[in-house]
């Protein structure tokens, strides 16, 4: 008998007990379902599809705008990480390569430095530095390298172009520039130099481990040095 009555008990379907259950009229039934109705995906808030043409030229030159003052006065800040690009090194070193060639069209024995040339030297020095940044174990990624070693040659192209109204400066000397113009040019490059390093390095350093660091702000150094010793010593600067 305890047999059959364990088997009638099993083959009961599960909860059955439950349709017994009365639920008085008395009890309050609490709770609340609210669906989204305007609800829109991340894709959508971000959608630039539809949006006029000037409107997405003038969004982009404002983000310009805003890395190069970032870059004029360096901070934390993860701006030109988070939002990068290129248009900006891009148009830097457009401008760098055109005042650095400068009066080699008119005097090709000056020995300044052709519109290639700047543009490869400028490109390869920041992709070599972005791969022996990732190699020694930073955390940002190459294109987020590559916005922050192209913005920050700003300090230097504004320091070419001070050079470039020196050199227009009238003096009494046509075959050679005087020493005090040579002594002002480099006095603006080296500021200039000084202030790409540290606000490159203000951006990059804690992207790499601490007993790195070193190994990594070396090339940036270099790379800085190397822009700085084209503008210097290019005549028609």
């Amino acid at each position: 008998p305890k047999m059959a009555e364990a088997e009638s008990e099993a083959k009961q379907p599960l909860f059955s007990d439950l349709a017994d259950v009365s639920i008085s009229s008395d009890v309050p039934v609490e709770g609340q379902i609210t669906v989204p109705v305007n609800s829109q995906s991340q894709e959508d808030d971000y959608s630039t599809l539809d949006e006029p043409v000037k409107e997405t030229i003038m969004r982009d030159l404002k983000a310009v705008g805003k890395k190069f003052i970032h870059v004029m006065y360096p901070k934390k800040s993860s701006t030109l990480l988070r939002d990068w690009d290129l248009w900006g090194p891009l148009v830097l070193c457009v401008l760098l390569a055109m005042l650095l060639q400068g009066g080699s069209v008119e005097n090709k024995h000056d020995g300044g430095p052709q519109f290639a040339e700047v543009f490869v030297i400028v490109w390869f020095g920041a992709v070599v530095i972005t791969l022996n940044s990732k190699l020694l174990g930073g955390t940002i990624s190459f294109f987020q390298s590559l916005c922050v070693l192209g913005y920050c040659i700003l300090p230097l192209t504004v320091a070419l172009i001070i050079c470039s109204l020196i050199r227009l400066a009238p003096h009494s000397s046509t075959t050679e520039i005087p020493m005090a113009v040579v002594i002002i040019r480099f006095i603006i490059v080296l500021a200039a130099f000084g202030w790409s390093t540290f606000a490159s390095t203000a951006f990059l350093a804690d992207s790499q481990p601490p007993n790195r660091k070193a190994l990594a702000v070396y090339p940036i150094f270099l790379f800085y040095f190397v822009i700085s010793w084209m503008i210097i010593s290019n005549a028609s600067a």
